[in-house]
């Protein structure tokens, strides 16, 4: 499945998920992503089948977090099609931790900021715990 389709159905099942909740249930009613983390020009180039950034360059970073993200939402979603809504879950979770993993590592092989390398040593060493549990639950409950 490319780039485009796998973030459109995503995108889908996230409408679907939120919409079942409570308004209350919702991060998004308590948190608000970052104003200065957001990109303009950002877009999906069907030609390419991955990101563009309005016909700039793409740097080897750039680059190393686009193919980590492929990765996650490609585990992801195969994760949440699960039939059990908790094995869903727990194997989505899985594939967004392991997504974490791969962030920081791109930001550990190009990152300059101490302090952000240091978020992302913590970030792995409590998201590789967390998967380590998730895949022994899914061990015993999945038969």
């Amino acid at each position: 499945m490319n780039t485009l389709a796998t973030l459109a159905f995503l995108a889908a099942a996230a409408t679907v998920s939120f919409a079942a909740l409570p308004s209350d249930a919702s991060a998004q009613s308590t948190m608000a992503y970052p104003e200065k983390c957001k990109s303009e020009g950002m877009m999906m180039d069907k030609s390419k089948d991955d990101m563009s950034s309005g016909g700039m360059q793409v740097t080897d970073y750039q680059k190393a977090s686009m193919d980590g993200m492929k990765d996650m939402n490609m585990n992801m979603m195969q994760g949440m099609m699960k039939k059990d809504a908790d094995v869903s879950f727990v194997c989505g979770m899985i594939a967004h931790h392991m997504g974490a993993i791969s962030m920081s590592e791109v930001e550990l092989k190009y990152g300059d900021n101490e302090e952000a390398k240091q978020m992302a040593r913590r970030i792995i060493e409590a998201q590789k715990k967390e998967i380590e549990e998730m895949s022994k639950w899914v061990d015993k409950e999945v038969k």
